[in-house]
């Protein structure tokens, strides 16, 4: 099979279509007047709840002027609301995310919310589409019904809901240059929650969710008892080889969009996108196994990390790739073989 480049995917235009749904169809957000006294307090504690759970976050929402910081923190800290109350709440589940539904996208949100106070004025200010909100809590949300996918293709709707709305969002808030920035915000979110799912793969199971694509583990032979025994053998890292080269293949064509985003924005952004993806070489580095440890980069290697990725940002390295056509890195080339084919330019996957 020869490399080549390619049209969009089946999957990729799925996406799309649901990205610029969520514009052709946006609500207003009215400016926020309840509440403004308890504005500082409400963005405050959403800092607080974005230091607690993701220092990567954190630290990339550090690099932002101090409006945006703010934004980028109620952003998180709504994700971080929407996912808990799916994954650890049990009594009265659906009510609490029935009202937390209503309060969050609310354009005057009860006082004592202090999520969604800090959500709505950040929506407001920053002119952030509500359609993009409503997807990510209606992907949030899928985890109560769907807990298992069985192509890349499904998964990939899921981490558009999860993930990639996130990045959809945070463009509103750095700003970004048009809608040409819209596929690269899509492919970062989809890289980020691959992220995740490798990484937590011993997690999710634990709680009855297994995120990997049931097609492709068959395709390496693998199956569930594998995953529940822990099993890491020729399979399980031929297996995480190749996740983890779409991953990656993702982010590189992701990256190029940091160009597209304003000036304040696009360290913080490209920070987040360098830090995450080094978790995939932690993972490498042990050996694939992530059911006895989680991968994780320590907060000096994030900072090691940090002039590169600077420099990159300052010189304008990821402008240099914009008007690349998308597929020239190793790419993933689409077939129908029932096994993974590999050489040293591509890896073929089955069709989603």
């Amino acid at each position: 099979m020869a490399l080549e480049t390619l049209e969009p995917a089946v999957w990729e235009t799925r996406l799309l279509r649901l990205a610029h749904h969520a514009l052709d169809h946006d609500t207003i957000n009215e400016p926020v007047h309840d509440g403004r006294e308890h504005l500082s307090q409400a963005y405050a504690h959403c800092a607080a709840i974005t230091k607690q759970h993701s220092r990567t976050f954190y630290m990339a929402s550090g690099l932002l002027p101090k409006a945006q910081r703010r934004a980028a923190r109620a952003l998180y800290a709504f994700c971080r609301v929407s996912d808990d109350l799916v994954d650890k709440e049990t009594s009265n589940q659906h009510q609490r995310i029935l009202q937390w539904r209503q309060e969050s996208l609310a354009n005057h949100p009860p006082i004592y919310n202090m999520v969604a106070l800090a959500w709505a004025d950040t929506r407001a200010s920053f002119n952030i589409p509500r359609r993009y909100a409503e997807q990510l809590l209606d992907g949030v949300s899928s985890d109560l019904m769907h807990t298992r996918y069985k192509t890349f293709s499904e998964l990939s709707q899921y981490c558009y809901g999860v993930a990639s709305t996130v990045g959809l969002m945070a463009m509103h808030i750095v700003g970004y240059e048009g809608n040409k920035a819209i596929p690269y915000a899509i492919k970062l979110g989809v890289a980020l929650q691959l992220t995740n799912i490798l990484r937590d793969v011993h997690e999710d199971w634990e709680n009855g969710r297994l995120y990997l694509p049931l097609e492709e583990l068959c395709m390496f032979n693998l199956d569930e008892s594998d995953i529940a025994a822990g099993t890491v053998d020729h399979r399980w890292r031929a297996f995480m080889r190749f996740q983890i080269r779409r991953a990656r293949q993702l982010y590189a064509e992701a990256l190029p969009g940091v160009a597209m985003l304003g000036k304040s924005g696009r360290f913080a952004i490209a920070a987040a996108a360098e830090l995450y993806r080094a978790i995939l070489d932690d993972i490498e580095e042990h050996d694939y196994d992530v059911f006895s440890r989680r991968a994780h980069t320590s907060k000096q290697e994030k900072l090691n990390h940090l002039p590169g990725i600077w420099w990159r940002t300052k010189t304008n390295q990821y402008a240099r790739l914009v008007n690349e056509p998308v597929h020239t890195q190793p790419a993933l080339v689409a077939c129908t073989n029932h096994s993974p084919v590999e050489t040293d330019g591509f890896v073929a996957i089955p069709q989603g």
